[in-house]
């Protein structure tokens, strides 16, 4: 598939990812792309009530803005700078409150998107399952691996709704990649490299009347585990996706080793995940270079696949040494002339540089079809099927290597973990 034949529109988009999604076996390790892909219901649309509405909270108004099943019918946030921004994107006479509680229970809304800071998560997803709510909340799931687990137990409890923030497990590129490597043009897949570095300080300006912890809360550890959370939570759940499994154990190391500014959150991290067979996941983040960016390097025995690069690489056999065969052509003729031990005559074993081929890329609105996936299982009462577990373990895994990082020690997934 060339980019060309990406190129999005809404129609386009949508058939995009039932093609790449059909197969055999993608129906078990992405159930949801076609259940959120086809064609939308005609009849009233899902009534959206929004808490937080910072700038993740004000980019989920403006994509629920572009679906075809939800509204935004109400907003709530204590804090009016960012609410005076979200009015921006709503009707002059959305309902605006600044108790999520008070929304909850004015009953003027048929489900729940959250997007307020991770320690806050939990409360506020709980509170509207027990209100009565189907609930949307943005990654990670909480602050802690028990939040995660009270959370979807208790929207078990409830018969509730509960979907997590992931837009990857709906993008084109992502489901054609997952297909492509299901069908073994990769080979075996034994080793995944994931990053996400960036070159600023995550440090935002204090409005007028905002505090430090309450507008830079991914900074400290009481609020958020920093890049784990904020960062790494979303290409764990592609590794465990493409891996077709979860993690036997993790380690790793963290430092704030250059924004030494009162932050307690790393600043870069490098861990190992192990997975079944010996496969591995070596996973870095940081934030004061940005060279490599955000990227997964999906590695095969037959190749690589670069899903945010939207590239699929076929494995090449190294070219022959030219050193080695200068060295033969001498020693026949009995000639004597030096012989190089270093440089790429000698070690040719450089990275590859050919363009590979592409899987379709662009500027998906993943997380507007996220959404509209949403919006049809809060009309059917039925959770999109798989989402939840993939959220879980994700979280789940970016909490474990927190904690591995912090006690130094390789750490074993954890055995009284929820079952899907």
């Amino acid at each position: 598939m060339t980019d060309d034949e990406f190129a999005l529109s809404r129609r386009t988009f949508l058939d995009r990812v039932l093609l790449a999604s059909a197969g055999v076996g993608m129906s078990a390790a992405a159930p949801w792309a076609a259940f959120a892909a086809d064609d939308i219901a005609k009849g009233p649309r899902v009534r959206i009530g929004v808490i937080g509405t910072g700038d993740r909270g004000r980019t989920l108004i403006q994509n629920l803005n572009k679906t075809r099943n939800c509204t935004v019918a109400a907003l709530c946030d204590p804090f009016e700078p960012h609410m005076t921004k979200a009015r921006a994107y709503v009707p002059a006479n959305t309902p605006i409150f600044t108790d999520h509680r008070a929304m909850l229970d004015a009953r003027q809304v048929d489900a729940v998107v959250i997007a307020t800071p991770l320690d806050l998560h939990a409360r506020h997803t709980m509170d509207a399952l027990d209100a009565g709510y189907p609930v949307f909340c943005e990654k990670a799931m909480a602050r802690t691996i028990a939040d995660c687990t009270a959370m979807v137990t208790r929207a078990r409890q409830r018969g509730k709704l509960l979907q997590i923030g992931h837009q990857r497990l709906f993008n084109p590129t992502y489901l054609n990649a997952l297909k492509r490597a299901q069908a073994g043009e990769i080979g075996a897949i034994t080793q995944i490299r994931a990053s996400w570095h960036r070159n600023r300080s995550w440090r935002r300006a204090l409005p007028p009347g905002g505090t430090e912890r309450e507008i830079n809360w991914r900074l400290y550890r009481d609020r958020s585990a920093g890049l784990m959370t904020e960062l790494a939570t979303h290409q764990l759940q592609v590794t465990n996706w493409f891996m077709g499994g979860l993690p036997t154990r993790v380690m790793g190391s963290g430092s704030i080793c250059f924004w030494k500014d009162g932050r307690d959150v790393y600043d870069q991290v490098a861990l190992i995940y192990d997975y079944s067979d010996g496969r591995k996941v070596i996973y870095t983040s940081m934030l004061n270079n940005a060279r490599y960016g955000c990227e997964e390097q999906i590695q095969g025995s037959k190749g690589t696949i670069e899903p945010e690069l939207g590239r699929i690489y076929k494995e090449v056999q190294p070219a022959a040494v030219p050193a080695l065969a200068k060295m033969r052509t001498d020693v026949q003729a009995g000639r004597k002339n030096t012989v190089p031990i270093g440089g790429a005559t000698w070690f040719p074993e450089l990275p590859i540089t050919t363009p590979g081929d592409s899987l379709g890329w662009g500027e998906y609105d993943e997380t507007m079809l996220q959404f509209e996936g949403f919006g049809e299982a809060v009309r059917s009462g039925k959770e999109v099927p798989g989402l939840l577990a993939q959220a879980y373990h994700a979280s789940v895994a970016s909490l474990l290597g927190e904690q591995a990082i912090d006690e130094g020690k390789a750490l074993a997934w954890p055995t009284d973990l929820l079952t899907f």
